[in-house]
């Protein structure tokens, strides 16, 4: 099992940042694709962003490219969201999610994610 941890939400002022911060752990979990989506009020969930393990593939939705960027860090099990130019549209529960292991690319798909982070709550005040 893996068990996904996020952190950093919070209250921001629109146009300010902040980094989301998601900590793995787990004995299965190794080099696994992770990915960001998030949950407004009403919405579905969206697909933010995902990463390889080895960065070699990086892929935005068009709704944050350019103004979101995500990375990891593979000795802290951690994966981050930079999240920069915020608008009060971004307001949503952010949730990270992990393929299995032995997928090897990243993915928009929501089906594609095996683990779920309990989710952290983002607001962006105007």
């Amino acid at each position: 099992q893996v068990q996904l941890d996020e952190s950093g939400g919070g209250l921001v002022q629109a146009g300010g940042s902040m980094r989301l911060s998601c900590r793995a752990s787990g004995r299965t979990f190794s080099n696994n694709p992770m990915g960001w989506f998030r949950q407004a009020p009403g919405k579905e969930l969206e697909f933010l962003a995902a990463i390889t393990y080895s960065d070699n593939s990086i892929y935005y939705a068009d709704s944050v490219k350019g103004r979101f960027t995500v990375s990891r860090d593979n000795a802290k099990n951690t994966v981050y969201l930079q999240m920069n130019s915020l608008k009060t549209e971004d307001t949503a529960i952010y949730y990270c999610a992990a393929r299995p292991s032995w997928a090897a690319r990243t993915s928009s798909s929501i089906g594609d994610y095996a683990y779920w982070g309990q989710g952290t709550q983002v607001t962006v005040s105007s």
